[in-house]
């Protein structure tokens, strides 16, 4: 039978079981399984994979009983399910940490998992800048003693783990180590909570950064300014230019890297406009 812990969108992980379900068994149905779920509509299962329905509380519980999962895989279930369903980003982070972990656990694929926690931890990305350092050392120690704000000796070990995990560093048995030039890929159901953990975690360390660091140590740099609406598309494109041009200053110098720096562009709405779908306030 499907394995769950092989999926990340639990829609996909019923379309799949059924399709097995059925292979093994001709006369099962929709209609049948919606008997099994206490539901009267036949297109009950055909709702929910097709996304015009999503489950209640209730019927998660009988879900696990007809998919006949053990607690371990109820569990899983239902964070996929509140992976899904959830408006909260704090609260869909905590279900793919629990994911992530029993993914590891139960021996599926760990690049989905580790990806997202590359991008959800700070120091990883910058750990991983810090190894073009002409004196790095893959050890926690030394980043330890390198990288600001410190960071735990457990928090040392799990970046490295991490990168070799994903791929980005590798450590060769002499204690050599090479950094390689790859892409993470990030699972369209978790991209936009590596993202969000990305940036929660660098503005956090802004905002520290403030007090931590002297004037001549760091600079910010902000506009206020009113503009019409369809202004904001141009500022967009404007801010990856300058993106992309910061990116080739620094990697087109011809001095030996020694410091991690972080820099961030910031383009956000301080007033409303007629032309917004959704605001918050």
């Amino acid at each position: 039978m499907v394995l769950i812990y092989e999926h990340l969108d639990y829609r996909e992980y019923l379309s799949a079981w059924f399709e097995a379900k059925k292979e093994k068994n001709s006369r099962f149905s929709h209609r049948m399984f919606s008997r099994l779920m206490d539901q009267k509509s036949p297109s009950f299962l055909k709702d929910i994979i097709q996304r015009r329905r999503n489950l209640t509380i209730d019927q998660q519980k009988q879900l696990g009983k007809v998919l006949k999962l053990n607690a371990g895989e109820f569990r899983y279930l239902c964070d996929m399910i509140l992976l899904d369903h959830s408006d909260d980003k704090k609260e869909r982070a905590r279900a793919f940490e629990r994911m992530a972990a029993a993914r590891r656990i139960n021996g599926a694929k760990k690049i989905e998992g580790e990806s997202y926690r590359y991008f959800s931890r700070w120091y990883c990305p910058a750990i991983r800048e810090l190894a073009s350092h002409a004196n790095f050392q893959p050890t926690p120690e030394w980043i330890i003693e390198h990288l600001r704000p410190r960071i735990t000796k457990k928090q040392a070990k799990e970046a490295l783990q991490i990168l070799q995990d994903t791929e980005l560093l590798k450590l060769h048995p002499d204690g050599t180590f090479e950094i390689t030039d790859v892409s993470i890929v990030t699972p369209m159901e978790v991209s936009s909570l590596a993202g969000f953990n990305y940036h929660t975690e660098m503005l956090q360390l802004a905002k520290e950064g403030l007090d931590r660091f002297d004037p001549e140590d760091r600079h910010y740099m902000a506009l206020t300014v009113c503009i019409p609406p369809n202004l904001l598309p141009k500022l967009k494109e404007e801010l990856n230019q300058m993106a992309a041009r910061l990116l080739d200053l620094c990697d087109s110098a011809t001095s030996p890297p020694e410091q991690v720096m972080q820099l961030h562009l910031h383009c956000f709405p301080l007033s409303a406009s007629s032309q917004s779908k959704t605001e918050k306030t």
